[in-house]
């Protein structure tokens, strides 16, 4: 019960302050009650409690991240296909990994599969900066093209084998692996900041494990969070293509 009376409240409050507005008709108005859904129902009926999440998860119109022939599902709570063999991920798995990252406006994060950008504009709000690798070069154009529509510029791309790790010797605060790896890739371990945050989907066959990894003085250590089923990460530490 507490949770449903805070669920409401976080909802009026977001009505308050004049970001959830409902238009009078139109595709706007579609857009933004199919956004209050999945406030109401995929993110806070389950168990999203981050209020800066819930917040940005508001503020960035998902439509804007996917095909025009997929918009109407936009806010459905499934993956939707977005061209290259990619898909952008359902918007509560999006709120998970956030939300296991544990973020705040002081840390840099490393995203691997950059994809449509949906994910990397929600780091975007919630952080420092961003560092997003992404193989096919055409999907980081295409996401670097509507982060810039939307004013989010705290975002760095690179176009390679994000397996490998940022091309620059440096270290994160966080990393989010946003396709299916076989194991956490040994140069992604090395350029996370002891004390530091990894989440990522880890595991072959149609399902996988979202595992967080947290890095400390005597190494990583793992938790399983849940089942889920995301892309494969091709690359020298991902998978090999076939």
């Amino acid at each position: 019960m507490r949770s449903v009376a805070a669920n409401k409240i976080r909802l009026q409050k977001l009505r308050q302050e004049g970001m959830m507005t409902v238009m009078d008709g139109g595709e706007e108005d579609r857009f933004t009650k199919a956004r209050e859904r999945m406030l109401r129902w995929d993110l806070m009926g389950r168990d999203i409690t981050d209020p800066d999440i819930i917040r940005v998860m508001w503020e960035v119109p998902r439509e804007e991240f996917v095909p025009e022939q997929q918009k109407s599902q936009a806010y459905a709570d499934n993956p939707l296909p977005i061209g290259m063999g990619q898909t952008i991920s359902q918007p509560y798995i999006v709120a998970l990994m956030t939300q296991q990252l544990r973020l705040n406006r002081q840390l840099e994060v490393l995203e691997i599969g950059t994809g449509s950008g949906y994910q990397t504009a929600i780091l975007g709000k919630l952080v420092k900066k961003v560092y997003t690798i992404e193989r096919v070069g055409e999907l980081a154009a295409s996401a670097q093209a509507v982060l810039s529509k939307l004013g989010i510029t705290n975002v760095e791309f690179h176009v390679g084998d994000g397996s490998c790790g940022w091309p620059q010797e440096r270290v994160f605060d966080r990393i989010i692996i946003t396709a299916a790896v076989p194991r956490m890739p040994e140069p992604l371990i090395e350029q996370l900041k002891e004390g530091g945050t990894m989440v990522g989907p880890v595991g072959g066959g149609g399902f996988q494990q979202l595992v967080v990894c947290k890095k400390g003085p005597d190494g990583l250590t793992e938790s399983v969070v849940c089942d889920c089923r995301f892309v494969r990460l091709f690359g020298k530490y991902g998978f090999e293509e076939a």
